[in-house]
């Protein structure tokens, strides 16, 4: 799949409409550690937005983020999700429990601290794995003539 699929028209409502995806992806993200929605939501709006851009541009359109990439961005947000796990284990708590944290002296704002870090990583991760299985199904991976 070397070519774009889309046409000016096509590519003109993605200008539009790719930017509000991922504007809203960062907005589900932000609010997801209080209000219904969080990673798995913000992160799949943010893979939908990428893919869009790739299905109507094509492999060389511009915002390309290749399998590697999207591995580093899998596998940075599970780091992010283990490394605020782990750091509680490191100040005496429990596994993503958050109250000994010494980043704030408030320990309810430690928790929404890292619990948005949490839902941080939990949307990398996500975006990360859904390109992973796009570029898997449509072939982008793999070496095609040129």
């Amino acid at each position: 799949m070397n070519f774009p699929f889309g046409s000016g028209v096509l590519d003109a409502a993605s200008r539009l409409l790719v930017p509000v995806i991922l504007l809203f992806a960062v907005y589900v993200v932000a609010h997801g550690h209080d209000s219904p929605g969080g990673g798995f939501q913000g992160g799949a709006l943010l893979a939908a937005g990428l893919i869009l851009v790739k299905l109507i541009r094509g492999r060389r359109g511009g915002w390309e983020f290749d399998t590697g990439q999207s591995l580093a961005l899998a596998c940075g947000g599970v780091a992010l999700y283990s490394g605020i796990g782990l750091d509680d284990v490191v100040f005496g708590q429990n596994y993503l429990d958050h109250d000994a944290l010494p980043i704030l002296t408030d320990p309810i704002a430690n928790r929404v601290l890292a619990t948005l870090g949490v839902e941080i990583g939990v949307a990398l991760t996500v975006s990360g794995v859904i390109l992973l299985v796009f570029d898997a199904l449509a072939g982008w991976g793999e070496d095609e003539p040129a």
